[in-house]
């Protein structure tokens, strides 16, 4: 059986992979979601965090990105990592960069960089797209630290793990009474 019999979505860039990068890949596809004890914990901080981003405060965006990251790493205990949010994306003929996750190096903690503005048009970015870059960039966090992968690659169960973090802050419910 191929891997592309085997897995619907196989990103182009598998092919290209090294037979230890292919192990690695494989591992993170199978990981489907990532179980957090202390959700309920965090549901709060959520409402709290889109209207901060309503009401373009990068400081309470910043403060409130940083206890999600901080209830998600001390909930799986595993390293903590810093988050900053900074103004306008940054722009290239590459696009627009949403987020940035810089692995930790010796003592360092690990970075979150999140911007709250589009390039182009300066606008507040939409809620979940700015909540769903966060978690996307600490799902990079999980997979070195949690996962002991030793890569970080953009596998259909690295989406799932995004997916799943995601669905565990915002309810269905509280999804349609919020707006999120």
């Amino acid at each position: 059986m191929t891997v592309h019999e085997r897995w619907p979505m196989v990103f182009s860039y598998y092919n290209k992979l090294s037979a230890s990068q292919k192990r690695t890949y494989l591992k993170s596809d199978a990981i489907p979601s990532i179980p957090l004890s202390s959700s309920d914990d965090l549901k709060p901080i959520i409402p709290a965090l889109q209207s901060a981003l309503l009401e373009q405060d990068r400081a309470s965006a910043e403060r409130l990105c940083r206890q999600i990251g901080k209830g998600i790493t001390d909930a799986l205990a595993i390293p903590p990592l810093r988050v900053r949010v900074l103004a306008a994306r940054p722009t290239g003929s590459w696009g627009e960069l949403h987020g940035l996750y810089e692995p930790a190096e010796g003592r360092a903690s690990a970075v979150i960089t999140l911007w709250m503005r589009t390039a182009k048009h300066r606008r507040v970015v939409a809620f979940r797209s700015f909540l769903r870059t966060l978690l996307h960039e600490i799902c990079h966090h999980l997979d070195y630290e949690l996962l002991l992968l030793e890569e970080s690659f953009h596998t259909q169960g690295f989406y799932q793990r995004e997916s799943s973090l995601f669905h565990q802050l915002v309810e269905g419910e509280n999804e349609k009474k919020e707006g999120l």
